[in-house]
């Protein structure tokens, strides 16, 4: 029972660290997902849980897994605005142009929900910002659908 992948992923939700550490020296599998695809690291993030994130990652924890609808935790992060762990993410590897399901991007969850913190960041760290989703928009696009003027003004002066 200690080896479900919910107790994993309950741990994470709710930044458990002393439960999350019994469970690595029980050498639970920190990638095993839950029925919607869900890892301990999509979870950790998406719950803001950095101290969680930060130690399912030096045990292990496989960044750029992809949930059931493409989502990867640098997604979840950048969706909620949560720059300190899009950073750690961004520092341990994370692709930065993965796409989810509709296509969509790291970079274009950020634009869409004005985390522009963390656009600004994905930008510094060579998000690329043409990608299109799977409607043929791109984040500038999105950017100007949410009247997004921060966002619009980032990605006009951003290198790449």
């Amino acid at each position: 029972m200690i080896h479900n992948p919910q107790t994993t992923i309950h741990a994470a939700r709710v930044g458990n660290i002393e439960v999350l550490q019994e469970l690595i020296r029980l050498k639970a599998d920190l990638n095993a997902s839950d029925e919607k695809g869900y890892t301990p690291l999509i979870i950790a993030c998406y719950n803001h849980q950095y101290p969680a994130a930060k130690l399912l990652i030096e045990h292990g924890a496989k960044v750029n897994l992809q949930d059931h609808g493409g989502n990867t935790a640098l997604m979840g992060a950048a969706f909620k605005g949560y720059l300190g762990i899009v950073a750690l993410l961004i520092s341990n590897g994370a692709d930065l142009d993965l796409q989810h399901g509709n296509g969509g991007t790291a970079l274009m969850f950020a634009a869409m929900f004005g985390r522009n913190e963390v656009l600004s960041l994905l930008l510094q760290n060579g998000a690329n910002k043409e990608i299109l989703d799977s409607r043929g928009l791109s984040v500038m696009d999105l950017a100007a659908q949410q009247g997004n003027e921060a966002a619009i003004k980032l990605l006009k002066t951003s290198y790449r």
